[in-house]
């Protein structure tokens, strides 16, 4: 299933950066592999053991084919021998570390690991499609590719300058002072933070670092000066693109809200009416975020746009004593029909005499029935309540007349079914509509 599958991606991904992460920091300082290299042996090759197992999944997790699911064991396993992931799963398998048999513990022959970085790709955008806060995952994955490359030009650098001696030139490590070399403060921490430092400044190109000297350090600086570039071309752009798309929603919002303030001032609307606009539009951001909601629905196929407003709306369809013994088919299709509708603090949902062809179903807010002036309470109506059946429930096409008035409280969303709608239905289900003609003439 996609859970279990999402699940082994975590597993996978761990594998993964811990070979990102350790393989460089190992081969730069060896001194790490000597202290406690049981340790480092148990994580490796749990992480070898990883990878096989990952293999074996992957020949067992379904495709699609012409958008249809494959499950065929045979053809699962065909499908994942034929594609380039494959490839990379058996080059990172390759047991280059067997030279541990002839020479010592060398964490650099085990590179190859790092090419089943595509698992970790598979496992992020999993996680954007599944999470409500897509843009903070990206985020993070920025942050976490842009400390991974200062992580490996610093272990990089302190190779180099292994190479070339260190403190043979200003360059090379320590850089600054030569006396830290045979001190107490040249721990292993000491000497990470320094290269991860310097990492830091020459690919951000933020700040002064020694110069080269040797056509090596010149070559090394170079290319570190490129992909500074290229790294803060790609922060500037993937940040931009996720501060956009994290108030895409509100900027959009805000145009809306914009151009009604410029209509109302161009045609000199009253301020106390102003006023309740706005504040409608507040509400409107606090609570649905969107106010466009039927148009973002229609953009999805007729089935899942069903099945959505299913989940949303039947429950509270239920809850109407006329529908409650109803076959599910009925709800459905009555369910597709409701439509939903906001009204302000003090607006009347109803008046008493008026023709009503519509039945209501209180979402969220509180409603007052009052007299016909709007002075007496007769009734408070809640979340879960309905009115108006009485107006629905008529067979004749004119409708009847209200019988109170309703007003609303605060900001109150309501579910609405017009008669013609529920009419339309009821033709469909001859056995139910002879049932609700008969609560029809209990009523009326």
């Amino acid at each position: 299933s996609g859970d279990r599958l999402y699940f082994w991606l975590l597993v996978v991904s761990l594998a993964v950066l811990y070979n990102c992460w350790a393989i460089i920091l190992r081969t730069a300082f060896p001194q790490i592999n000597d202290k406690i290299t049981y340790i480092w042996l148990i994580l490796d090759y749990s992480c070898d053991l990883i990878y096989i197992a990952d293999i074996l999944v992957s020949m067992r997790t379904g495709f699609l084919e012409e958008g249809i699911l494959q499950t065929c064991s045979t053809k699962m396993r065909r499908h994942y021998l034929h594609t380039y992931e494959f490839y990379l799963d058996a080059g990172a398998l390759i047991p280059l570390d067997i030279a541990y048999i002839f020479i010592e513990h060398e964490p650099a022959f085990r590179i190859n690991r790092i090419l089943k970085f595509h698992r970790f790709w598979h496992f992020l955008d999993r996680t954007e499609s599944r999470t409500t806060f897509p843009n903070v995952v990206r985020l993070a994955s920025l942050v976490q590719f842009i400390l991974l490359i200062i992580h490996w030009n610093a272990c990089i650098y302190f190779i180099v300058s292994r190479e070339i001696g260190f403190g043979s030139d200003v360059w090379v490590y320590p850089g600054v002072r030569q006396e830290i070399l045979n001190s107490s403060e040249n721990t292993i921490s000491r000497m990470y933070i320094y290269s991860f430092y310097w990492s830091t400044l020459t690919l951000t190109t933020i700040g002064e670092v020694p110069p080269p000297y040797s056509e090596v350090e010149y070559i090394i600086v170079t290319l570190d000066y490129l992909i500074g570039v290229l790294l803060f071309a790609t922060i500037v752009g993937n940040v931009g693109n996720i501060i956009t798309n994290l108030n895409a929603t509100r900027l959009d919002f805000q145009n809306k809200m914009d151009g009604i303030k410029a209509y109302m001032r161009f045609h000199k609307i009253p301020q106390h009416l102003q006023r309740r606009v706005i504040k409608w539009f507040d509400y409107l951001w606090t609570y649905k975020k969107h106010p466009d909601e039927e148009e973002i629905l229609l953009s999805l196929p007729d089935k899942l746009r069903a099945e959505i407003a299913i989940n949303v709306h039947l429950d509270s369809l239920r809850k109407v004593a006329i529908f409650q013994d109803c076959e599910a088919g009925f709800l459905c299709e009555l369910v597709l029909r409701l439509r939903s509708q906001l009204f302000s603090p003090g607006d009347y949902v109803c008046r008493k005499g008026e023709v009503g062809r519509e039945m209501y179903i209180v979402n969220r807010g509180k409603l007052e029935v009052v007299s016909e002036h709007g002075t007496k309470i007769y009734a408070v109506l809640e979340a879960g309540s309905y009115f108006g059946e009485i107006s629905v429930l008529s067979m004749s096409s004119a409708g009847n007349r209200r019988t109170a008035s309703v007003r609303s409280v605060g900001y109150t969303e309501l579910f609405c079914l017009a008669k013609n709608d529920l009419m339309e239905v009821l033709d469909e289900y001859p056995n139910i509509k002879e049932k609700i003609e008969k609560i029809a003439k209990e009523k009326l």
